[in-house]
Parts: C-alpha cells; structure tokens; sequence
C-alpha cells in the first residue's frame, strides 16, 4: 500500500471538479444552441472570436490565435472554418497586403445567427452556473467564474 500526499489529492479533487463543471456548462450550452440554432459550441465561439475582428492594426487573427481562442488544433480550427464557410457564416479572403495571408471573416448572415444566439447563450451559461452552484464541490469554482467577468464599459 502506497501513501498519498494530502495535498496532491487535494489539487486532483480540484482538477476532477473543474472539469466537471466545464463539462457541465459545455453539455448545457450545447444542447441549447443546438436545439436553438443548430450551432455547436465550438462554432459559436468561433463566429464570437470572429466577429470581434478590425480591420485596424492588428486586427485580423491568424489562424494559430484562432485555434487557440477556440480551444481546438489549427487543423480542427481550419475544417470547423470550413464548415461554417459552407453554411455562408463565414468567408474568406488573402490578404491584400501579404498574399501568403488568409483572412476570415463572419458574414452579415452569420453576424444575425451570432446575435440571436448571443442571449440565449448568456442565459444558458447562467443557468449552467447556478445549477453547479447547487453542489457544494463546484460552488468555490462558479464563484471564481463569477469573479473573473470583464468589467462593463459604460457608454459615454
């Protein structure tokens, strides 16, 4: 019989409940953007990371930054782009100013399915979080989500 140190099965305990609540959220948010607009997650927090592009300095996102704001590999990244392109959410194009560049862009159908999804995927995310809130092991967990929200910015 071998002793466990305290303290890493405590830093298990928490990984094991971060990762049930993540799948928790995933799965709810899922379901509701599926039977909503027949969106995945991943899809939709593709079109959310691409929509928040400018044309200005900096601007466009390569597809390295992409995939890593979407949690998936650049060749996960690159298929899931291209099956959004197919439905004509979203386009692409070379760069003008380095044609080794490819732009990605949301289109004005896939900005209108991004912005009826955006409050139904809000209100899933709060009902995803109160439901985990309900367990005590997740409880400490959403009320660091909760923490971590980005300030408001008031309007002028």
């Amino acid at each position: 019989m071998t002793a466990t140190n305290p303290a890493l099965t405590a830093l298990a305990h928490g990984w094991c409940a971060l990762s049930l609540l993540h799948d928790r959220i995933e799965s709810h948010l899922e379901r509701r953007l599926q039977a909503a607009f027949g969106l995945s997650v991943r899809e939709y927090s593709l079109l959310d990371v691409l929509s928040r592009q400018h044309d200005g300095e900096g601007g466009h996102l390569q597809m390295k930054q992409v995939a890593d704001a979407v949690v998936l590999s650049q060749s996960a990244t690159t298929r899931l782009v291209s099956r959004l392109e197919d439905r004509g959410l979203l386009s692409r194009y070379l760069c003008p100013t380095d044609r080794r560049g490819i732009y990605t862009n949301v289109t004005d159908a896939g900005l209108q399915l991004l912005d009826a999804a955006r409050p139904v995927n809000e209100a899933a995310l709060g009902e995803a979080l109160a439901q985990a809130a309900r367990d005590p092991r997740l409880r400490p967990l959403v009320r660091a989500v909760e923490a971590v929200r980005a300030p408001v910015v008031m309007a002028a």
